[in-house]
Protein backbone atom coordinates (compact mmCIF):
# COMPACT_ATOMS: atom_id res chain seq x y z
CA UNK A 1 0.00 0.00 0.00
CA UNK A 2 2.70 2.72 0.83
CA UNK A 3 4.78 1.47 -2.54
CA UNK A 4 5.17 4.98 -3.78
CA UNK A 5 7.29 6.28 -0.42
CA UNK A 6 10.09 4.07 -1.93
CA UNK A 7 11.21 6.63 -4.34
CA UNK A 8 13.06 8.83 -2.13
CA UNK A 9 11.76 12.37 -3.79
CA UNK A 10 8.14 11.44 -3.07
CA UNK A 11 8.59 10.03 0.78
CA UNK A 12 10.36 13.63 1.26
CA UNK A 13 7.80 15.62 -0.70
CA UNK A 14 4.89 13.42 1.87
CA UNK A 15 7.07 14.13 4.98
CA UNK A 16 7.52 18.01 4.14
CA UNK A 17 3.37 18.23 3.12
CA UNK A 18 1.87 16.27 6.15
CA UNK A 19 3.44 18.39 8.23
CA UNK A 20 2.62 21.90 6.63
CA UNK A 21 -1.00 20.80 5.64
CA UNK A 22 -1.55 19.60 9.69
CA UNK A 23 -0.97 24.22 10.14
CA UNK A 24 -2.81 24.56 7.39
CA UNK A 25 -5.68 23.06 8.58
CA UNK A 26 -5.13 24.60 11.86
CA UNK A 27 -5.05 27.99 10.28
CA UNK A 28 -8.66 27.02 8.63
CA UNK A 29 -10.14 25.91 11.88
CA UNK A 30 -8.92 29.12 13.58
CA UNK A 31 -10.07 31.13 10.98
CA UNK A 32 -13.59 30.19 10.49
CA UNK A 33 -13.75 30.25 14.74
CA UNK A 34 -12.64 33.84 14.80
CA UNK A 35 -14.67 35.19 12.24
CA UNK A 36 -17.64 33.65 14.15
CA UNK A 37 -16.97 35.01 16.43
CA UNK A 38 -16.23 38.57 15.59
CA UNK A 39 -19.22 38.70 13.37
CA UNK A 40 -21.83 35.76 14.35
CA UNK A 41 -22.58 35.80 10.84
CA UNK A 42 -23.15 32.34 8.77
CA UNK A 43 -22.79 34.93 5.72
CA UNK A 44 -19.21 36.50 6.70
CA UNK A 45 -18.27 32.87 6.74
CA UNK A 46 -19.62 32.50 3.41
CA UNK A 47 -17.73 35.43 2.35
CA UNK A 48 -14.60 34.81 3.90
CA UNK A 49 -14.56 31.24 2.68
CA UNK A 50 -15.70 32.90 -0.71
CA UNK A 51 -11.98 34.89 -0.56
CA UNK A 52 -9.82 32.68 0.13
CA UNK A 53 -10.81 30.75 -3.08
CA UNK A 54 -12.14 32.48 -5.91
CA UNK A 55 -8.44 32.77 -7.28
CA UNK A 56 -8.23 29.95 -8.16
CA UNK A 57 -11.23 29.49 -10.14
CA UNK A 58 -10.11 33.03 -11.80
CA UNK A 59 -6.08 32.54 -11.74
CA UNK A 60 -5.89 28.74 -12.47
CA UNK A 61 -5.59 28.61 -16.35
CA UNK A 62 -3.15 30.87 -16.50
CA UNK A 63 -1.22 28.92 -13.19
CA UNK A 64 -1.44 25.63 -15.60
CA UNK A 65 0.27 27.18 -17.94
CA UNK A 66 2.82 28.51 -15.68
CA UNK A 67 3.31 25.09 -13.98
CA UNK A 68 3.92 23.80 -17.50
CA UNK A 69 6.85 26.40 -18.19
CA UNK A 70 8.37 27.16 -15.08
CA UNK A 71 10.24 24.97 -12.62
CA UNK A 72 7.56 23.56 -10.58
CA UNK A 73 9.92 23.28 -7.72
CA UNK A 74 10.78 26.60 -7.66
CA UNK A 75 6.96 27.65 -7.98
CA UNK A 76 6.08 26.18 -5.02
CA UNK A 77 9.29 27.36 -3.06
CA UNK A 78 8.25 30.57 -3.94
CA UNK A 79 4.24 30.15 -3.07
CA UNK A 80 4.86 28.25 0.07
CA UNK A 81 7.57 31.10 1.30
CA UNK A 82 4.44 33.69 0.80
CA UNK A 83 1.86 31.98 2.50
CA UNK A 84 4.18 31.11 5.64
CA UNK A 85 3.89 35.05 5.88
CA UNK A 86 0.90 35.50 5.29
CA UNK A 87 0.28 32.88 8.16
CA UNK A 88 2.35 35.16 10.46
CA UNK A 89 0.83 38.24 10.06
CA UNK A 90 -2.79 36.81 10.38
CA UNK A 91 -1.10 35.81 14.46
CA UNK A 92 0.81 39.73 14.46
CA UNK A 93 -2.68 40.79 13.83
CA UNK A 94 -4.35 38.97 16.80
CA UNK A 95 -1.48 38.88 18.94
CA UNK A 96 -1.83 42.84 18.83
CA UNK A 97 -5.99 42.70 18.96
CA UNK A 98 -5.85 44.51 15.49
CA UNK A 99 -7.80 41.93 13.51
CA UNK A 100 -10.60 43.15 11.97
CA UNK A 101 -12.47 41.61 9.53
CA UNK A 102 -12.10 43.36 6.37
CA UNK A 103 -8.37 42.51 7.12
CA UNK A 104 -9.27 39.03 7.05
CA UNK A 105 -11.07 39.07 4.07
CA UNK A 106 -7.99 41.19 1.89
CA UNK A 107 -5.41 38.33 3.22
CA UNK A 108 -7.82 35.11 3.11
CA UNK A 109 -7.60 36.69 -1.00
CA UNK A 110 -4.10 37.25 -1.23
CA UNK A 111 -3.38 33.59 0.34
CA UNK A 112 -6.32 32.51 -2.78
CA UNK A 113 -3.92 33.84 -4.75
CA UNK A 114 -0.80 32.26 -3.84
CA UNK A 115 -2.61 29.07 -3.75
CA UNK A 116 -4.25 29.51 -7.61
CA UNK A 117 -0.65 29.53 -8.55
CA UNK A 118 0.52 26.38 -5.74
CA UNK A 119 -2.48 24.32 -6.54
CA UNK A 120 -1.41 23.10 -10.36
CA UNK A 121 1.99 23.28 -9.49
CA UNK A 122 1.93 20.63 -6.82
CA UNK A 123 0.03 17.97 -8.36
CA UNK A 124 1.80 17.85 -11.73
CA UNK A 125 5.06 18.08 -9.21
CA UNK A 126 3.78 14.59 -7.31
CA UNK A 127 3.72 12.40 -9.58
CA UNK A 128 6.87 13.15 -11.12
CA UNK A 129 8.50 12.23 -7.76
CA UNK A 130 7.49 9.04 -8.06
CA UNK A 131 10.50 6.97 -10.09
CA UNK A 132 8.27 4.02 -11.38
CA UNK A 133 5.05 4.48 -13.09
CA UNK A 134 2.97 2.00 -12.08
CA UNK A 135 2.95 3.29 -8.62
CA UNK A 136 1.62 6.98 -9.71
CA UNK A 137 -2.00 5.20 -8.88
CA UNK A 138 -0.39 4.40 -5.72
CA UNK A 139 1.39 8.29 -5.23
CA UNK A 140 -2.05 10.09 -5.67
CA UNK A 141 -3.84 7.76 -3.05
CA UNK A 142 -1.41 8.52 -0.88
CA UNK A 143 -1.38 12.26 -1.76
CA UNK A 144 -4.81 11.77 -0.54
CA UNK A 145 -4.22 9.52 2.78
CA UNK A 146 -1.56 12.56 3.44
CA UNK A 147 -3.62 14.81 3.00
CA UNK A 148 -6.57 13.54 5.34
CA UNK A 149 -4.35 12.48 7.82
CA UNK A 150 -3.87 16.72 8.12
CA UNK A 151 -7.37 16.93 8.31
CA UNK A 152 -7.79 14.51 10.82
CA UNK A 153 -5.08 15.93 13.19
CA UNK A 154 -4.63 19.54 12.15
CA UNK A 155 -8.77 20.34 13.52
CA UNK A 156 -8.49 18.49 16.44
CA UNK A 157 -5.26 20.18 17.58
CA UNK A 158 -6.74 23.45 16.73
CA UNK A 159 -9.78 22.40 18.42
CA UNK A 160 -8.22 22.20 21.54
CA UNK A 161 -5.71 24.96 21.02
CA UNK A 162 -8.02 27.80 20.29
CA UNK A 163 -8.93 27.33 24.01
CA UNK A 164 -5.36 27.31 25.26
CA UNK A 165 -3.27 29.33 22.75
CA UNK A 166 -5.74 31.82 20.96
CA UNK A 167 -6.23 32.08 17.16
CA UNK A 168 -3.39 33.72 16.73
CA UNK A 169 -1.39 30.99 18.36
CA UNK A 170 -2.54 28.54 15.72
CA UNK A 171 -1.89 30.94 13.01
CA UNK A 172 1.82 31.17 14.17
CA UNK A 173 2.41 27.23 14.16
CA UNK A 174 0.72 27.15 10.56
CA UNK A 175 3.09 29.29 9.65
CA UNK A 176 6.17 27.56 11.14
CA UNK A 177 4.93 24.32 10.04
CA UNK A 178 5.86 25.75 5.93
CA UNK A 179 9.52 25.30 6.91
CA UNK A 180 9.28 21.29 6.78
CA UNK A 181 8.09 21.32 3.32
CA UNK A 182 10.51 24.13 2.12
CA UNK A 183 13.58 22.46 3.42
CA UNK A 184 12.00 18.95 1.91
CA UNK A 185 12.00 20.76 -1.37
CA UNK A 186 15.56 21.55 -1.10
CA UNK A 187 16.70 18.27 -0.24
CA UNK A 188 15.24 16.69 -3.31
CA UNK A 189 17.42 15.32 -5.83
CA UNK A 190 15.66 16.15 -9.40
CA UNK A 191 17.08 15.49 -13.10
CA UNK A 192 17.20 18.43 -14.89
CA UNK A 193 13.78 19.73 -16.30
CA UNK A 194 13.72 18.89 -20.09
CA UNK A 195 13.80 22.05 -22.05
CA UNK A 196 10.93 22.85 -24.16
CA UNK A 197 11.14 23.15 -27.68
CA UNK A 198 8.86 26.38 -28.62
CA UNK A 199 7.38 28.65 -26.75
CA UNK A 200 3.91 29.44 -27.24
CA UNK A 201 1.94 32.84 -26.70
CA UNK A 202 -0.22 32.71 -23.49
CA UNK A 203 -3.35 32.07 -25.08
CA UNK A 204 -2.63 29.58 -27.67
CA UNK A 205 -0.95 27.11 -24.40
CA UNK A 206 -4.53 27.83 -22.45
CA UNK A 207 -6.26 27.26 -25.69
CA UNK A 208 -4.41 23.93 -25.72
CA UNK A 209 -5.32 23.29 -22.29
CA UNK A 210 -8.93 24.12 -22.69
CA UNK A 211 -8.87 21.69 -25.38
CA UNK A 212 -7.52 18.35 -23.48
CA UNK A 213 -9.75 19.30 -20.62
CA UNK A 214 -13.35 19.73 -22.33
CA UNK A 215 -12.91 18.15 -25.65
CA UNK A 216 -11.79 14.74 -24.46
CA UNK A 217 -15.23 13.26 -22.95
CA UNK A 218 -13.73 11.59 -20.06
CA UNK A 219 -11.80 14.22 -18.34
CA UNK A 220 -14.69 16.54 -19.31
CA UNK A 221 -17.53 14.78 -17.22
CA UNK A 222 -15.56 14.09 -14.18
CA UNK A 223 -14.55 17.77 -14.41
CA UNK A 224 -18.52 18.79 -14.42
CA UNK A 225 -19.35 16.22 -12.11
CA UNK A 226 -16.92 17.48 -9.64
CA UNK A 227 -17.47 21.13 -9.95
CA UNK A 228 -21.13 20.49 -9.00
CA UNK A 229 -20.28 18.49 -6.15
CA UNK A 230 -17.85 20.96 -5.09
CA UNK A 231 -20.30 23.72 -4.80
CA UNK A 232 -22.57 21.68 -3.35
CA UNK A 233 -20.47 19.92 -0.28
CA UNK A 234 -18.90 22.92 1.03
CA UNK A 235 -21.94 24.12 2.25
CA UNK A 236 -21.59 21.47 4.77
CA UNK A 237 -18.12 22.56 5.68
CA UNK A 238 -18.85 26.36 5.87
CA UNK A 239 -21.56 26.18 7.88
CA UNK A 240 -20.33 23.57 10.03
CA UNK A 241 -19.45 26.78 13.10
CA UNK A 242 -23.30 27.71 13.10
CA UNK A 243 -24.09 23.47 13.26
CA UNK A 244 -21.73 23.25 16.24
CA UNK A 245 -23.03 26.68 17.90
CA UNK A 246 -26.20 27.49 17.65
CA UNK A 247 -27.62 23.81 16.50
CA UNK A 248 -25.58 21.10 18.98
CA UNK A 249 -24.44 23.93 21.38
CA UNK A 250 -20.75 23.35 21.45
CA UNK A 251 -17.51 25.26 20.81
CA UNK A 252 -14.35 25.60 19.31
CA UNK A 253 -13.42 21.69 20.32
CA UNK A 254 -16.88 20.36 19.41
CA UNK A 255 -15.84 21.68 16.15
CA UNK A 256 -12.36 20.48 16.18
CA UNK A 257 -13.73 16.76 16.55
CA UNK A 258 -16.45 17.67 13.61
CA UNK A 259 -14.68 18.62 11.10
CA UNK A 260 -11.83 15.63 12.40
CA UNK A 261 -14.68 13.40 12.07
CA UNK A 262 -14.75 14.37 8.28
CA UNK A 263 -11.36 14.10 8.33
CA UNK A 264 -11.83 9.95 9.74
CA UNK A 265 -13.55 9.32 5.99
CA UNK A 266 -11.84 10.94 3.80
CA UNK A 267 -8.53 9.15 5.59
CA UNK A 268 -10.49 5.90 4.62
CA UNK A 269 -11.32 6.58 1.54
CA UNK A 270 -7.10 7.22 1.13
CA UNK A 271 -6.27 4.05 2.07
CA UNK A 272 -8.96 2.35 0.04
CA UNK A 273 -7.87 3.92 -2.61
CA UNK A 274 -3.79 2.95 -1.98
CA UNK A 275 -4.61 -0.92 -1.96
CA UNK A 276 -6.08 -1.17 -4.96
CA UNK A 277 -3.95 -1.94 -8.29
CA UNK A 278 -5.49 0.17 -11.41
CA UNK A 279 -7.94 2.01 -11.79
CA UNK A 280 -10.40 0.53 -13.54
CA UNK A 281 -13.98 0.82 -11.83
CA UNK A 282 -13.01 3.68 -9.87
CA UNK A 283 -15.39 6.11 -12.28
CA UNK A 284 -18.24 3.87 -10.31
CA UNK A 285 -17.36 3.97 -6.96
CA UNK A 286 -17.46 7.93 -7.79
CA UNK A 287 -20.94 7.71 -8.47
CA UNK A 288 -21.52 5.61 -5.61
CA UNK A 289 -19.76 7.35 -3.07
CA UNK A 290 -21.38 10.83 -4.01
CA UNK A 291 -24.67 9.56 -3.91
CA UNK A 292 -23.79 8.01 -0.31
CA UNK A 293 -22.10 11.71 0.42
CA UNK A 294 -25.33 12.92 -0.83
CA UNK A 295 -27.83 11.03 1.58
CA UNK A 296 -25.51 12.23 4.79
CA UNK A 297 -25.95 15.98 4.08
CA UNK A 298 -29.44 15.80 4.09
CA UNK A 299 -29.58 13.68 7.55
CA UNK A 300 -26.94 15.94 8.81
CA UNK A 301 -30.04 18.31 8.80
CA UNK A 302 -31.87 16.85 11.38
CA UNK A 303 -29.16 15.61 13.73
CA UNK A 304 -29.69 17.01 16.94
CA UNK A 305 -26.61 15.50 18.91
CA UNK A 306 -22.96 15.32 18.43
CA UNK A 307 -22.71 11.30 18.29
CA UNK A 308 -24.97 11.00 15.27
CA UNK A 309 -23.48 14.10 13.76
CA UNK A 310 -19.82 12.66 14.16
CA UNK A 311 -20.70 9.76 12.01
CA UNK A 312 -22.55 11.37 9.04
CA UNK A 313 -19.69 13.96 8.69
CA UNK A 314 -17.36 10.42 8.29
CA UNK A 315 -19.47 9.59 5.62
CA UNK A 316 -19.30 12.55 4.00
CA UNK A 317 -15.89 12.95 4.19
CA UNK A 318 -15.32 9.42 2.82
CA UNK A 319 -17.57 10.18 -0.41
CA UNK A 320 -16.18 14.11 -0.98
CA UNK A 321 -12.30 12.43 -1.17
CA UNK A 322 -13.39 8.79 -3.30
CA UNK A 323 -14.86 11.36 -5.67
CA UNK A 324 -11.77 14.23 -5.47
CA UNK A 325 -8.85 11.52 -5.31
CA UNK A 326 -10.70 9.41 -7.87
CA UNK A 327 -11.23 11.92 -10.07
CA UNK A 328 -7.26 13.07 -9.41
CA UNK A 329 -6.21 9.71 -10.85
CA UNK A 330 -8.82 9.00 -13.95
CA UNK A 331 -7.21 12.89 -14.75
CA UNK A 332 -3.86 12.19 -14.27
CA UNK A 333 -3.76 8.90 -15.89
CA UNK A 334 -5.59 10.26 -19.36
CA UNK A 335 -3.58 13.21 -20.22
CA UNK A 336 -0.58 13.25 -21.57
CA UNK A 337 2.47 14.74 -19.94
CA UNK A 338 3.48 17.59 -21.69
CA UNK A 339 -0.49 18.98 -20.70
CA UNK A 340 -0.49 18.05 -17.05
CA UNK A 341 0.34 21.30 -15.74
CA UNK A 342 -2.60 22.91 -17.60
CA UNK A 343 -5.04 19.98 -17.35
CA UNK A 344 -4.38 20.15 -13.50
CA UNK A 345 -5.23 23.47 -13.37
CA UNK A 346 -8.66 23.00 -14.82
CA UNK A 347 -8.84 20.30 -12.43
CA UNK A 348 -7.93 22.48 -9.47
CA UNK A 349 -10.61 25.05 -10.96
CA UNK A 350 -13.34 21.95 -10.56
CA UNK A 351 -12.44 21.09 -7.22
CA UNK A 352 -11.18 23.64 -5.62
CA UNK A 353 -12.45 26.69 -7.73
CA UNK A 354 -15.87 25.87 -7.23
CA UNK A 355 -15.83 25.62 -3.67
CA UNK A 356 -15.86 29.54 -3.34
CA UNK A 357 -18.86 29.48 -4.73
CA UNK A 358 -20.21 26.78 -2.44
CA UNK A 359 -19.22 28.50 0.35
CA UNK A 360 -21.03 31.80 -0.54
CA UNK A 361 -24.11 29.55 -1.10
CA UNK A 362 -23.95 28.42 2.17
CA UNK A 363 -23.31 31.45 3.88
CA UNK A 364 -26.25 33.28 1.99
CA UNK A 365 -28.56 30.23 2.25
CA UNK A 366 -27.79 29.85 5.82
CA UNK A 367 -28.46 33.23 6.72
CA UNK A 368 -31.34 33.78 5.17
CA UNK A 369 -33.32 29.76 5.42
CA UNK A 370 -31.00 28.03 8.18
CA UNK A 371 -28.19 26.07 8.09
CA UNK A 372 -30.85 22.63 7.96
CA UNK A 373 -32.68 23.63 5.08
CA UNK A 374 -29.63 24.62 3.13
CA UNK A 375 -28.11 21.48 4.03
CA UNK A 376 -31.00 19.85 2.29
CA UNK A 377 -30.99 21.58 -0.52
CA UNK A 378 -27.22 20.82 -1.19
CA UNK A 379 -27.43 17.25 -0.57
CA UNK A 380 -30.31 16.52 -3.37
CA UNK A 381 -28.36 18.26 -6.03
CA UNK A 382 -25.55 16.14 -4.78
CA UNK A 383 -27.95 12.96 -5.10
CA UNK A 384 -28.94 14.03 -8.74
CA UNK A 385 -25.55 14.71 -10.03
CA UNK A 386 -24.67 11.38 -9.12
CA UNK A 387 -27.69 9.83 -11.20
CA UNK A 388 -26.42 11.96 -13.80
CA UNK A 389 -22.97 10.97 -14.09
CA UNK A 390 -24.21 7.47 -13.76
CA UNK A 391 -25.83 7.23 -16.70
CA UNK A 392 -23.22 8.51 -18.74
CA UNK A 393 -20.86 5.90 -17.39
CA UNK A 394 -20.74 3.93 -20.79
CA UNK A 395 -20.09 6.80 -22.79
CA UNK A 396 -17.04 7.37 -20.45
CA UNK A 397 -15.70 3.99 -20.68
CA UNK A 398 -15.40 3.93 -24.64
CA UNK A 399 -13.45 6.77 -24.86
CA UNK A 400 -11.40 6.16 -21.84
CA UNK A 401 -10.34 2.55 -22.27
CA UNK A 402 -8.43 3.11 -25.25
CA UNK A 403 -6.25 5.74 -23.89
CA UNK A 404 -5.59 2.72 -20.87
CA UNK A 405 -4.58 0.33 -23.21
CA UNK A 406 -2.20 2.69 -25.46
CA UNK A 407 -0.42 3.57 -21.68
CA UNK A 408 -0.58 0.31 -20.78
CA UNK A 409 -2.47 0.82 -17.60
CA UNK A 410 -4.82 -2.04 -17.39
CA UNK A 411 -2.35 -4.31 -16.76
CA UNK A 412 -3.07 -7.22 -18.55
CA UNK A 413 -6.89 -7.58 -17.44
CA UNK A 414 -10.06 -7.12 -19.80
CA UNK A 415 -11.88 -4.03 -18.74
CA UNK A 416 -14.81 -5.70 -20.54
CA UNK A 417 -15.46 -8.32 -17.84
CA UNK A 418 -17.58 -7.20 -15.12
CA UNK A 419 -15.39 -8.51 -12.45
CA UNK A 420 -12.60 -5.72 -13.67
CA UNK A 421 -15.11 -2.96 -12.97
CA UNK A 422 -15.45 -3.39 -9.60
Amino acid sequence: MLRSLNSRNFRLYFSGQLISLVGTWMQMIAMQWLVYRLTDSALMLGIIGFSAQIPTFLLAPVAGVAADRWNRRNVQLVTQTLAMVQAFILALLVWTSRAAVWQIVVLSLLLGIVNAFDAPARQAFAVELVERREDLTNAIAINSIMFNMARLIGPTVAGLSIAVIGEGGCFFLNGVSFLAVIVAMLMMRLQPAKPRTREAKLWEELKEGASSAFGFVPIRLLLLFLALTSVMTMPLQTLMPVIVKDILGGGSAMLGFLVAASGIGSLLAGVYLAQRADVLGLEKRIAATVLLCSVSIVAMAFVRSIWLALPLAVVAGFGVMIQGASSNTLVQTLVDDHMRGRVMAFFTMAFMGMMPFGSLLGGALGGRIGAPRTLIICGTACALGAVWFTSRLDIWRQHAHPVYERKGLLGGRDPGRPSDEG
